[in-house]
Formats: structure tokens, C-alpha cells, sequence
């Protein structure tokens, strides 16, 4: 599976942006989706995710309230907006697709996000 983020940039606090993930083909039916980021200096950490369907969706403590993930399955597609971004969102945000039980584990590149206060 290839994952292709997009939409990343620089922001004022305050403001908004959409990320965008294109996929190709997931040929495992069941699979969780998910934004993660990465700060300088520290851990990769989970922003959101979502099920294969979109029925089910969860979020960092740090985002719930400002950010909201989504997914197009028609058009291979998956987004995160995020609004009132704060400083502290800044850092390069990932793409991901796995099996809910471990496995099989796809990242994309990655897209850098800068919110300046």
C-alpha cells in the first residue's frame, strides 16, 4: 500500500488546515486508518484514527474538540482537518494504514506542519 500525504504548511495560530492522504488499493478489507505526528525530539504519537468503514474514529485528548478525521473510500482518500491549531501541533504528521491486530503496518512520507504563534 503507498500513502501520499498532502496539505501540510505554515499557519497562525488560530487557523486551519486540511490534510490529505491518498492511498492505492488496501487489499485487507478490515483495517484501521490513522494521522500520526512527530514533533523535533519527540515520539511519534497518534492524532487520530479511523475504522475501515468510518464508522468509528478516536482522538488524542491534545485535539478532540479541534481536529476531525474522515475517509473517502471510493476515492481513496483520508483526512484530518484541524482548526484552532496551536503552536504545539507543530510537526510532521503521517499517514498510516494497519491490520487492527498488528501485522501489516504502511506509512506514508509525511507532511510538515508549522503553526507560529
Amino acid at each position: 500500500v503507498q500513502l501520499v500525504e498532502s496539505g501540510g504548511g505554515l499557519v497562525q495560530a488560530g487557523g486551519s488546515l486540511r490534510l490529505s492522504c491518498t492511498f492505492s488499493e488496501i487489499t485487507f478489507s478490515i483495517n484501521v486508518m490513522g494521522w500520526y505526528r512527530q514533533a523535533p525530539g519527540k515520539q511519534r504519537e497518534l492524532v487520530a484514527a479511523i475504522t475501515s468503514g468510518g464508522g468509528s474514529t478516536s482522538y488524542a485528548d491534545s485535539v478532540k474538540g479541534r481536529f476531525t478525521i474522515s475517509r473517502d473510500n471510493a476515492k481513496n482518500m483520508m483526512y484530518l482537518q484541524m482548526n484552532s491549531l496551536k503552536p504545539e501541533d507543530t510537526a510532521v504528521y503521517y499517514c498510516n494504514v494497519r491490520t487492527p491486530w498488528g501485522g501489516l503496518d504502511y506509512w506514508g512520507q509525511g507532511t510538515q506542519v508549522t503553526v507560529s504563534s
